[in-house]
């Protein structure tokens, strides 16, 4: 039965992620990003469950997580409408909001990408 368990967490990738995050507390390691946004719109966003208020277009912030990296951030530019959406700042790295102008119907469409 456990290894059924198992299993069905493999298969949704929570298995690699729990393990991922057990070997950073378990080592004490931790992620440095750089988090710009190059938008025309304030973006409210939290790294690790830390806010950081609306950062305005063209602000830029170093982050340094202890806990998983992981950034969850209004999608949505739009004032009254909230899609928070979830990724992880792997292995640090420099990321940006931008404009995501591959989304058809939705010209208010935030992507947090990779750039560096």
């Amino acid at each position: 039965m456990v290894y059924l368990r198992q299993a069905v967490l493999k298969s949704f990738g929570l298995i690699e992620e729990i393990d991922e995050q057990a070997d950073e507390t378990i080592s004490g390691d931790y992620e440095v990003s750089e988090v710009k946004n190059k938008t025309v719109y304030n973006i409210p966003y939290t790294v690790d469950g830390k806010t950081t208020g609306d950062p305005a277009p063209g602000s830029d912030r170093i982050w340094t997580a202890y806990s998983g990296g992981i950034i969850e951030f209004d999608a949505d530019g739009r004032d009254g409408y909230e899609l928070y959406k979830k990724s992880d700042l792997a292995d640090g790295g420099v990321y940006e909001f931008q404009d995501n102008t591959t989304t058809i119907g939705n010209p208010y469409d935030i992507e947090l990408y990779r750039v560096a």
